[in-house]
């Protein structure tokens, strides 16, 4: 590829706030969001990540929210923010060059099993006509170009985990080909359901913490037990570099290389020597054109397991060496599953912008099978020229980004 593309626009729709400035305060603060969660008493796992204070009715207009499960409400607030932050108008856009492609993995979860209880507890005539439209996953891409006039082409990517960097990957590949002149790509997941919740415990993807949620998600620390549930949304606006800067856009970092893979090894676990990652970090270098010693800064998928934080540890340390500062953010916002790569690409936008890697929160013993320098306790300034954002999913997809200061 030769065309650069910008990311001139973030939204952003969290555990750690609704908007770029409330997230970045939070996530430097290294403070968990992880609560007690009242929707999930009676569950294995009853506490969780969720965005605070968010009102879709308020947010989006009551009429249009109720017809939206909240994954999708996520995605439209984000996607609002990154349009406004880019300078642009979109009632005035040429909407047919306009693309959109978001990740999800689990679509309506509540708009599903809402529907299933009234289908049960009042026969077929209680359930919404508005039920199939609001479970799909394909109505988060759908939504937001119907909200926003994107008239390019749209879709979801769904590898699980990975879903928001893929996102990200395709967006920029459409307009490297000039399939479109805007692109949002982000992600959004809203899975804090009894059911959604109760599956991932039961596979013992999640941490057993209970008592202590605040301290539960401790990326790279030698006693975490595994990832704390959550939900959140991140839109990114991106178009080429040299249109952007016709236009005289703020320039907030730009996509260097994309990278993937697939593991081909398991459903719900990684590849023991970690070549699947491997391979995809490799890939966005050399997409790139740059060495691993030419890394800063990495936001790393963390997500707080036994066996993937240290999987994904060692192929940093084999491919970046050791000078790279590392970082977690999961140990704030929790993990939101398809939303997280394009969140945690947002992150690495503003470590890049301000010069400052945001603590691991919670990570107090780092594990000795780690030999990386791990940021925690409080943030650390440095120059960030090239950032990293790595993603691995279920079903064996892996994704990793390369970002850079304009």
């Amino acid at each position: 590829m030769t065309a650069e593309v910008a990311i001139t626009g973030l939204g952003l729709v969290t555990p750690a706030g609704i908007g770029v400035e409330q997230n970045w305060q939070r996530i430097l603060s290294g403070v968990s969001c992880a609560a007690r969660d009242e929707a999930l008493a009676g569950c294995p796992t009853n506490f969780s990540c969720r965005v605070p204070g968010f009102d879709g009715d308020a947010l989006i207009g009551g009429f249009v929210a109720r017809q939206l499960d909240r994954f999708v409400q996520l995605a439209i607030v984000a996607t609002r923010q990154a349009t406004q932050d880019a300078g642009w108008d979109h009632t005035a856009w040429d909407g047919p060059r306009v693309g959109v492609v978001l990740g999800n993995s689990l679509g309506g979860l509540q708009a599903l099993e809402a529907s299933h209880t009234a289908l049960l507890e009042g026969g077929p005539r209680q359930v919404s006509p508005l039920m199939v439209t609001m479970f799909m996953a394909n109505m988060v891409a759908g939504r937001v170009a119907i909200d926003i006039g994107a008239k390019g082409p749209s879709q979801v990517t769904a590898t699980a985990c990975a879903s928001g960097t893929t996102a990200v990957g395709l967006a920029r590949e459409w307009l490297v080909h000039g399939l479109c002149d805007i692109v949002i790509a982000g992600g959004s997941e809203a899975p804090l359901t009894p059911l959604g919740v109760t599956g991932l415990s039961r596979m013992g993807a999640l941490s057993s913490r209970a008592g202590d949620p605040i301290r539960a998600s401790r990326p790279f620390d030698v006693d975490r037990d595994g990832f704390v549930p959550a939900e959140g949304a991140a839109a990114l606006l991106l178009e080429r570099l040299g249109d952007a800067r016709a236009r005289g856009a703020r320039i907030r970092a730009v996509v260097r290389g994309y990278g993937a893979s697939t593991d081909a090894y398991r459903p719900a676990a990684p590849e023991p020597n970690g070549a699947g990652i491997e391979r995809a970090l490799r890939g966005a270098l050399a997409d790139a054109g740059l060495g691993g010693s030419e890394v800063d800064h990495v936001n790393a998928h963390g997500t707080s397991t036994p066996a993937g934080d240290v999987i994904e540890g060692r192929v940093l340390r084999r491919v970046l060496g050791r000078r790279a500062l590392v970082t977690s953010t999961k140990g704030v916002t929790g993990h939101p599953l398809a939303a997280a790569g394009a969140i945690e690409a947002a992150y690495t936008v503003l470590a890049i912008e301000h010069g400052t890697v945001p603590p691991t929160a919670n990570l107090t013993r780092l594990d000795p099978e780690l030999d990386l320098d791990v940021v925690h306790g409080a943030p650390r300034t440095a120059r960030i020229d090239v950032g990293v954002s790595t993603s691995m999913g279920f079903g064996g997809h892996n994704a990793a980004l390369v970002l850079t200061a304009a």
